[in-house]
């Protein structure tokens, strides 16, 4: 049973479920409903002259699952044998989830504060912390999610997916907690976009696109002025929509004028905006999206998105999948570099299909 009740702000605790969404003037959600609210939640309200919220304790009676039935022994016997661990992948509690959320979007909605450094290092430090705490080298693709809110979910989904590409390719810790930075900050131009075209519910014209694109711009002005920030995070923000073959922008430089930070965001950037709903085009799946990204060799750089490929988890050992012939099977092994073909069992007749190397698993694909 749940029990709802209104709380004055002044005498909010740590560890209190709101109950209500809490948004600015702009109609942006900064605290969602359901988010356990931290000290700093709480300073937060309290600076926006919030009087009260109405909180709620207990749990909704939950329904138990139906279980599956066991499966024959002799499949059962193939899946343990052939059973192997996912690489240790990044794991964000949803307390990390909901802080970095609200301070990410905190960030992108006062880009001329005092604390706009600090907001963004304590971000990071929880996105480096999720990664060194269980020594992830992979991601979940389908388990990043942080917000409902587009700007403020891909903000830290491409942070994420940018430091676990950049561990993989052993760059250090300090220019991964760099890259996370970079990530994190990459659209933060977007805020000096007029919200007639950032808001739109349509694909944007060509004029509008025009100054959409002015985003890059517009976050390399704002960080270059702020001394916490190094020129390389700088400019990988401003060169983050920059192609290989140069026909990317602002500059349409190649590959030789590119960073290397912003060769690695340009890759996360592009699988989650292609994933991602927007009002005016619905999200395409994990697999169409790294089918399309396999596809850019002339414009993404090959390391950055050899990387990507390695690290990915699109699914996850234990995922029951259906295949092209018709039957369902379980995912035993990833391989890498492979991440559209792990190796699975069958769940109806216990054969193994290596979808990466066996050849006579070259027509089969899961659905």
């Amino acid at each position: 049973m749940i029990k709802r009740y209104f709380v004055r702000t002044r005498s909010l605790e740590e560890g209190m479920r709101i109950d209500q969404h809490i948004k600015d003037r702009l109609d942006r959600t900064l605290i969602a409903r359901g988010t356990y609210l931290d000290q700093y939640m709480i300073k937060e309200l309290q600076k926006l002259g919030i009087a009260g919220i109405y909180v709620s304790e207990g749990e909704e009676d939950i329904i138990p699952e139906k279980k599956e039935p066991p499966l024959p022994p002799k499949i059962q016997k193939t899946i343990d044998k052939e059973r192997k661990e996912d690489p240790s992948k990044v794991m964000l509690t949803e307390s990390v989830k909901q802080r970095v959320s609200t301070g990410i979007q905190y960030l992108y909605n006062n880009t001329d504060t005092g604390h706009f450094a600090n907001t963004t290092t304590s971000i990071t430090n929880d996105l480096m912390k999720a990664i060194n705490d269980n020594s992830a080298i992979a991601v979940d693709i389908s388990a990043l999610k942080t917000s409902d809110e587009y700007t403020f979910k891909h903000s830290v989904d491409v942070a994420t997916i940018s430091m676990i590409i950049a561990k993989n390719m052993e760059y250090s810790p300090d220019d991964i907690y760099s890259i996370g930075i970079a990530g994190l900050l990459h659209d933060i131009g977007k805020s000096k976009v007029p919200l007639e075209i950032l808001n739109k519910p349509a694909k944007l014209d060509d004029a509008e696109f025009e100054v959409m694109k002015k985003h890059t711009v517009f976050g390399y002005e704002i960080l270059k002025e702020k001394e916490n920030f190094s020129k390389s995070i700088a400019l990988a923000v401003l060169q983050h929509h920059e192609k290989m073959n140069g026909k990317g922008y602002p500059l349409g430089v190649s590959s030789d004028k590119i960073s290397n930070f912003a060769k690695i965001l340009s890759v996360a950037d592009v699988y989650d905006a292609l994933v991602t709903e927007r009002p005016y085009k619905k999200g395409l799946s994990q697999r169409t999206a790294i089918e399309i990204i396999i596809s850019m060799t002339a414009e993404l750089d090959i390391d950055a998105m050899k990387s990507f490929l390695e690290t990915v988890i699109l699914y996850p050992v234990d995922t029951n999948v259906t295949l092209s012939n018709g039957e369902q099977a379980r995912v035993v092994k990833n391989n890498k570099g492979c991440a559209l073909r792990p190796t699975v069992v069958s769940l109806t007749t216990g054969q193994l299909y290596n979808l990466a190397d066996d050849v006579s698993c070259a027509n089969l694909v899961i659905q």
